[in-house]
C-alpha cells in the first residue's frame, strides 16, 4: 500500500471518529494539489471550527515544510478555525498539536513521539479543548 493510500486511509479514519462525536467533518478534495491553501481535514460543531494537517508516520518523527504550516495558519485565519496538526504515530494513535508547540528548525517544523506526551492531545482532548 503507498502512502498516500495509507494517508488516505488515516484521514478517513480521523474524520469517521469526529462524526462518533457529533463534529460535522471532511476531507478537503485536493488537499496539498491545488494552489490555495488548504488543510487535509475541516472538521466543527455549533462552537468551534478546527483546519487539521493529517499525517500519518511509522518513524519517531515528522517535519514539515515552513510553508505547510503558513498554509494551514492562513486558511485557519481566512476561515475562522484553529489550526491543528493531527499525528497518528504506528502503533501509538492519535496525538493532536497545535502549531505553536511544532518545534521551528532553519528550515521546517518538527514534531516527534516524545512530543506526543509532553505537547500532545488525545482526540477526546482536542474535541473538549478551548483553543488558546
Amino acid at each position: 500500500m503507498g502512502r498516500k493510500q495509507i494517508g488516505s486511509i488515516a484521514e478517513r479514519e480521523l474524520v469517521n471518529k469526529f462524526w462518533k462525536y457529533n463534529w460535522a467533518a471532511f476531507r478537503a478534495a485536493g488537499s496539498g494539489s491545488i494552489p490555495h491553501p488548504c488543510p487535509d481535514i475541516i472538521a466543527g460543531n455549533s462552537l468551534r471550527k478546527i483546519g487539521i494537517e493529517v499525517k500519518f508516520i511509522g518513524d519517531t518523527k515528522k517535519y514539515f515544510p515552513k510553508k505547510e504550516i503558513e498554509e494551514l495558519r492562513e486558511f485557519c485565519h481566512i476561515f475562522g478555525a484553529e489550526p491543528w496538526i493531527g499525528m497518528k504515530f504506528k502503533r501509538k494513535g492519535w496525538h493532536f498539536f497545535s502549531i505553536e508547540d511544532l518545534r521551528e528548525t532553519e528550515s521546517s517544523f518538527a514534531v516527534s513521539i516524545e512530543d506526543s506526551s509532553l505537547k500532545g492531545f488525545s482526540f477526546e482532548e482536542l474535541i473538549k479543548t478551548a483553543y488558546k
